[in-house]
């Protein structure tokens, strides 16, 4: 391998350029007098060093104070190409390196450069040894050597004598070829992986981004369908309340038309028995006037045995007697048909078949007392009814309904009262636009778990087969479609109180919209 250096091209890392070339110090032929060599010393050194090196794998050249080679081992005639006969005794250890002369790692030793100086020939790829003072280390590449150059590390120390002055340097090679081979595999292979992390990366970002797209397309129809399943199951409950509202009123108005077909047809009756009590009434009056008349003419019969025969019919028959019942019987029919005639106007007020259920001005009053006629037989062993009422006007209502209301509110409260008798109190009172009614028991209460929900359809307290739970869901619907409130108050075993509030005035949803809008 004994060949030239043909130069290093500047595209190699670490080569050394042109420029760097002609900046680095030359070999001066002689630097020091033969007479400032120590001859002794060297030789000693030669001789002990020769040993050392020629069996050391590593590539190693000596040189003394005059950079002249001292030592060449075979280690670095394998590496470097150039046998130890023509480079001992010789300055060419740049020849391996470089294309003309310039100092190699050692010589720079024996100049004693400064740090700063060596960087600028090492182009910063030195650096101070950590385990060898004064000793400095360097990388660079060498494309002239081996098939397709070599990654060489140099070590350089000085040598010294027994004085402590520098009589030579040492510079050892390392062959980092397939190190830095490697290093540059693995950093290729780091860059690689970079590279297809960052791809990876950003084609899982797109993917994330995809998937939280989805994501909240996925949601925005979930909530769309929970919004739209929400919407129908209101709707089904609110179809469920109107149909059986519905279902509801069709049997209430399918009992007033019968109440009222019965109530009419007894009326009839009624009253030409109660006009026939009145007649007969006066014809008994004008009987009796007779009999006072034949027994102011008892005296003047002469035949004895007629006049006993009077007497004895008298006797036998109580004449007396019927005088003093007669009346008094009359007067107990009469009351009891003024009673069934009363009956049967409050069945007829209370389900208003008659009218053409309008909205009309209604007396409460007398929508409340035709109520609690009708649904006595309820009440009446339970509970005594107090009615406290107020001065309130008349209301523009559907009188039938408002008297269903009150008709499921004191049954409730009949029913509330198990144990002693009770008392079931009615209060009205007004303000200037609305009427209240007051519907208050001393029964069992409702739990306070209950009292939200007795207004929600086929929600009863009581046992089953006892009620339907929709009594006061309809009284509910009532009082909303008259525009009212209704509330409740309730302490577990000591009663409850419903509070009805009225507008005086009907206003009618349309117009009231129309009116908002104007």
């Amino acid at each position: 391998m004994n060949k030239e250096t043909t130069g290093l091209p500047e595209n190699v890392p670490g080569a050394a350029t042109a420029e760097a070339d002609r900046d680095a110090p030359r070999h001066p032929r002689i630097l020091f007098s033969k007479e400032k060599i120590d001859t002794e010393a060297l030789n000693k050194m030669g001789v002990e060093l020769a040993q050392f090196l020629d069996s050391s794998p590593v590539p190693t050249f000596v040189l003394d104070a005059n950079h002249v080679i001292t030592h060449w081992n075979k280690a670095c005639e394998y590496v470097l190409g150039y046998s130890a006969a023509a480079m001992i005794a010789t300055q060419k250890q740049w020849k391996p390196f470089y294309r003309e002369s310039r100092a190699v790692l050692a010589d720079l030793i024996l100049y004693q450069q400064t740090e700063e100086q060596l960087q600028k020939q090492y182009r910063n790829q030195f650096k101070p040894s950590q385990m060898i003072k004064g000793a400095y280390e360097a990388t660079d590449f060498f494309p002239n050597l081996g098939e397709s150059g070599l990654w060489l590390h140099f070590t350089a120390a000085p040598l010294y004598n027994d004085n402590g002055e520098i009589i030579g340097a040492i510079e050892t090679l390392e062959d980092v070829s397939e190190r830095r081979g490697a290093e540059n595999a693995l950093r290729l292979a780091h860059d690689n992986l970079e590279t297809l992390v960052k791809k990876r990366t950003i084609q899982l970002a797109v993917a994330n981004l995809k998937l939280e797209a989805d994501i909240q397309q996925r949601e925005a129809v979930e909530s769309e369908l929970i919004r739209r399943n929400t919407e129908l199951t209101e709707l089904n409950a609110k179809l469920t309340m109107a149909q059986e509202q519905l279902l509801q009123s069709e049997k209430l108005a399918s009992i007033g038309q019968l109440a009222a077909g019965v109530a009419h047809e007894i009326n009839n009756p009624v009253g030409y028995i109660f006009s026939n009590f009145g007649t007969l009434e006066n014809y008994i009056a004008d009987l009796f006037e007779i009999l006072t008349s034949y027994e102011a003419a008892e005296s003047h019969i002469s035949s004895s045995a007629v006049l006993a025969q009077l007497q004895e019919v008298k006797a036998q028959r109580e004449l007396e007697f019927l005088k003093e019942d007669i009346p008094e019987l009359m007067a107990q029919s009469k009351e009891g048909i003024a009673r069934v005639r009363k009956i049967v106007q409050d069945l007829k007020d209370f389900s208003r078949v008659d009218t053409n259920q309008e909205w009309q001005w209604t007396n409460l009053h007398h929508g409340i007392d035709s109520t609690l006629n009708i649904v006595n037989n309820e009440i009446k062993y339970k509970a005594d009814v107090v009615k406290e009422y107020g001065d309130i006007p008349d209301v523009e209502c559907l009188s039938s309904q408002i008297n269903q209301v009150i008709m499921n509110l004191v049954v409730n409260a009949s029913h509330a009262i198990t144990g002693e008798r009770g008392k079931i109190l009615i209060r009205t009172s007004a303000d200037d636009e609305n009427v209240m009614i007051e519907v208050s028991d001393n029964g069992s209460g409702i739990p306070k778990e209950h009292v939200s929900r007795i207004f929600d359809p086929f929600f009863t307290t009581k046992p089953i087969g006892k009620g339907t739970g929709l009594g006061l869901s309809l009284s509910y619907g009532i009082i909303q479609k008259h525009h009212g409130k209704i509330s409740v108050s309730s302490e577990l075993g000591k009663g409850t109180s419903f509070f009805i509030s009225l507008p005086i005035k009907h206003v009618d949803t349309a117009d009231s919209d129309e009116s908002s809008s104007a």
